[in-house]
């Protein structure tokens, strides 16, 4: 009887918990068996998740000092990284990649990747910090090297697949590739819509850069209607220091807060050109309303006028117009 296939599931890093890692949850669940195999491991975020318990093979880098908090730094060496898994025993490899993870060597195994992203920092004119690329020679450098490598990865990939069109649209034009959609899981059935609803508007997202709520926060500072901010990353002091206090910070928050602060919310502020958009289907799901930047992932999920709404450019005052609109018709 032919045994079971050995299946490993590769990711980028698992430093917090966000979308791609509920993700990788959810193919936890269809394939308990997987090996999970990862840069860099922030083991006490996941305690009471489905990886509390499981054996998680990391890289040299989850070794450097401080690496849990700065890891997007050491760019440069998770190429290299990467490489360096041993994954000559496993039938099939899966990597769940939005950096490098499709770089690792499958080593004759069938590899499919779940691509949520090909790596912005290298693919779009926006650097590590979310800020426009200047003409640095060395960065331009390094990441001229890091496409001709992304590229020949992306070559020894068996089959592609992606978490919604806007990316499949991505892959084709970065790796010349065709990959099916297959959306995110998203656990629709723990939200429950509340009315009246609150007076408050929530944004639900990792702080970093690109996900724009330094244009949340300056919006709601002008406008002064409350906000609370739910995450963690690198830019939460910054966004504090430019707070009013009228925007309270709550951090991460467990699945049934977030249920009971969405259930009860205004509505949910989306500033970023999502590349797919949990927290847009979790609103949803807990009938608050959606205002969002009309691009990405959230011209998939959100319905114009039923669901949400859309602002067109990423300012504050387009922004604001979109509220105060959004007010005037409650």
């Amino acid at each position: 009887m032919k045994s079971e296939p050995r299946i490993a599931f590769v990711t980028d890093a698992l430093p917090v918990i966000g979308g791609a890692e509920k993700t990788l949850f959810a193919a936890l669940e269809c394939f308990p068996k997987a090996d999970i195999f990862t840069l860099i491991y922030n083991k006490e975020v996941f305690v009471n998740t489905p990886l509390e318990k499981r054996r998680v093979s990391t890289s040299y880098l989850n070794k450097f000092p401080l690496v849990r908090k700065y890891y997007r730094l050491l760019l440069p060496l998770m190429q290299h990284a990467i490489e360096q898994f041993d994954l000559r025993a496993y039938d099939i490899v899966v990597s769940f990649n939005y950096a490098v993870a499709n770089g690792v060597k499958a080593n004759g195994a069938k590899h499919l990747s779940y691509t949520h992203t090909p790596m912005r920092y290298a693919w779009t004119d926006v650097n590590i910090h979310g800020k426009r690329r200047h003409n640095n020679f060395l960065i331009a450098q390094y990441l001229r090297s890091f496409r001709r490598w992304d590229r020949a990865a992306a070559s020894r990939i068996h089959e592609f697949a992606t978490i919604s069109n806007g990316i499949a649209n991505r892959i084709q034009s970065t790796y010349q590739r065709k990959a099916r959609i297959i959306y995110p899981p998203v656990e629709v059935e723990r939200f429950r819509p509340v009315t009246p609803r609150g007076d408050y508007y929530v944004t639900l997202s990792r702080l970093v850069p690109h996900k724009r709520v330094d244009l949340i926060v300056n919006t709601f500072s002008c406008l002064k209607y409350p906000l609370v901010v739910i995450g963690e990353g690198p830019e939460l002091s910054h966004l504090q220091h430019k707070a009013t206090s009228n925007i309270y910070f709550k951090g991460y928050q467990s699945d049934a807060v977030v249920a009971d602060l969405l259930g009860n919310a205004r509505g949910l502020i989306c500033a970023a050109e999502e590349d797919f958009g949990i927290a847009l289907v979790e609103a949803q799901a807990a009938g608050c309303p959606v205002i969002a930047y009309g691009r990405g992932g959230a011209l998939e999920i959100v319905v114009e006028g039923v669901t949400g709404t859309f602002f067109l450019e990423q300012s504050a005052e387009v922004l604001s117009e979109a509220i105060e609109k959004f007010e005037r018709t409650i």
